[in-house]
């Protein structure tokens, strides 16, 4: 009889135990990648490379298929180099939708700075998808959804040549893709010239 009541006791844990374990297991990976990627796109919006540098892996790939376009960068070079570029731009991040799909995160992410106003006149709008390795985000991939090429490509035209003609000591057509601090800067001041001319 005694042995009958530790069976069922033993019987009893066991399954309390394994029903904790399957119930803590997805919803708490779910959250953390929700969270981590929350994180990322609050860094991006206030150019904090502290908050960022926790969220990388040690490298880190961005990739737009349609353009074929895929930059590998180590954390460094994207903290130091990309995240100091973009910030000269002082953009402001907005996540307009966020979900979890098959381990990765998608988002619709509104984005507007100094450089995109001045291209394209209203803020770009983004679907991103976030590829994880453990915790860390190992991959970005963008699709745009709103990019008005033909005006971004003519008022690119307009601020390279004017800017060679008024401004050669900027040499903007090398800095105009160079995306660390000193070319963002260069780039600025070319866009700010350009509009004090009117």
């Amino acid at each position: 009889m005694s042995n009958k009541i530790n069976m069922n006791r033993i019987l009893i844990i066991s399954l309390i135990l394994l029903v904790g374990l399957i119930s803590c297991k997805n919803p708490e990976k779910t959250i953390d990648k929700l969270q981590i990627a929350k994180n990322y796109f609050a860094a991006l919006d206030e150019s904090n490379s502290a908050k960022m540098e926790d969220l990388l892996a040690d490298s880190l790939i961005t990739t737009i298929p349609k353009y074929e376009y895929e930059v590998r960068y180590s954390k460094n070079d994207y903290l130091r180099n990309w995240l100091k570029w973009d910030s000269i731009f002082e953009p402001t991040y907005e996540v307009l939708e966020m979900n979890m799909e098959n381990g990765t995160v998608k988002a619709k992410v509104s984005k507007s700075d100094k450089r995109i106003v001045f291209f394209m006149g209203k803020p770009f709008v983004t679907n991103e998808i976030l590829r994880f390795k453990g915790d860390k985000i190992t991959e970005i991939e963008t699709e745009y959804i709103n990019f008005d090429e033909e005006t971004w490509g003519k008022n690119r035209t307009e601020l390279l040549n004017w800017t060679k003609e008024n401004h050669p000591e900027l040499n903007l057509e090398l800095n105009i893709n160079v995306q660390n601090e000193a070319g963002g800067k260069k780039f600025l001041k070319a866009i700010e010239q350009y509009e004090n001319k009117k």
